[in-house]
């Protein structure tokens, strides 16, 4: 084939340094749209994209261009320095060092921006720790839980 054709869905999942809940009510939106901004940067689109105080959840896709690893270190790189501008007591404002991240078919692309946009009433039930729980095992994603929470 002479052309690279693909489209790559992914939903992103990180969390605050120490999971403290760093991220104001405030700033939400415009975070968001932070969020979306540097990921269109890197040639990847934006579909849904939300927070609490501690974790972001980001439905995208990607560039063929570039990884999927080199994308997130660059959002959270840009992402923490930003935030440090936004008032003083977010100068110690750093992302956890990994992230959750799995592919999601166009099929369940409205499922997930609904759940991502449900995130406020979601966590009224569930804890974010509980969540990414949730979330590795759905996907079948292995992990060691003593390295999941930095």
């Amino acid at each position: 084939m002479p052309q690279s054709l693909a489209r790559v869905i992914t939903h992103i999942i990180f969390s605050t340094k120490n999971r403290e809940p760093m991220i104001p009510a405030g700033l939400r939106s415009e975070l968001n749209a932070y969020l979306g901004g540097v990921l269109r940067e890197f040639d990847s689109r934006p579909i849904q994209i939300d927070n609490m105080p501690d974790h972001v959840h980001i439905l995208c896709c990607l560039s063929r261009k570039f990884a999927l690893s080199k994308v997130i270190e660059e959002v959270k790189k840009a992402s923490s320095k930003w935030m440090k501008t936004k008032s003083p007591r977010l100068r110690g404002f750093y992302w956890q060092g990994g992230y959750g991240a799995s592919s999601v078919s166009q099929s369940n692309v409205k499922v997930v921006r609904k759940y991502i946009a449900d995130q406020e009433q979601h966590h009224r039930k569930m804890t974010f720790q509980d969540e990414l729980r949730a979330f590795l095992k759905k996907h079948r994603i292995e992990y060691d839980e003593r390295y999941v929470w930095d």
